[in-house]
């Protein structure tokens, strides 16, 4: 099968299926959303939604990645 995963690794499936979905959702709510805004209110209240979405982007971003930098670090010391 051309899926890219070998034997039946299904956490490694079903991560990389929320993955995807998580993306899709972003990109969907990033184009569709804001081509309704500028369909709706113009090309000023696209820029004010990219900026309110950055503003919330920036702390989920930090967050997860700080739990990113935990999970790396636990797995590295169960190792040892």
């Amino acid at each position: 099968m051309g899926d890219g995963f070998s034997g039946r690794d299904l956490r490694k499936y079903a991560r990389n299926t929320t993955i995807q979905l998580f993306a899709g959702g972003i990109l969907l709510v990033l184009v569709v959303g804001n081509l309704l805004i500028w369909w709706l209110y113009g090309p000023g209240a696209v820029r004010m939604s990219l900026l309110c979405m950055l503003v919330f982007v920036v702390p989920v971003l930090l967050a997860f990645g700080g739990l990113a930098v935990m999970d790396w670090i636990v797995k590295r010391n169960l190792d040892e």
